[in-house]
């Protein structure tokens, strides 16, 4: 399994961007497109730790057979 920063399924990754943004702003960290090195570990992983925390959700969802989703959307 490999460890890099690359996204599995490249056709997603403007999506990814998108989402990433959205649980940003939801969680009132200010990321911006570019350089974020001002932003605090915690800040970056809050983000990052919530996006995970939706898509499993998600999938949890589609697994059960409902697809709806509360809260920020992946589109």
């Amino acid at each position: 399994m490999s460890t890099s920063n690359t996204t599995a399924v490249p056709e997603a990754k403007g999506a990814l961007d998108r989402f990433k943004f959205e649980v940003a702003n939801e969680l009132g960290v200010p990321l911006t497109d570019g350089y974020n090195g001002n932003l605090t570990s915690k800040q970056n992983g809050s983000v990052g730790g919530y996006m995970v925390k939706k898509m499993i959700e998600a999938q949890e969802r589609q697994m059960s057979g409902n697809s709806q989703m509360s809260g920020t959307t992946m589109r």
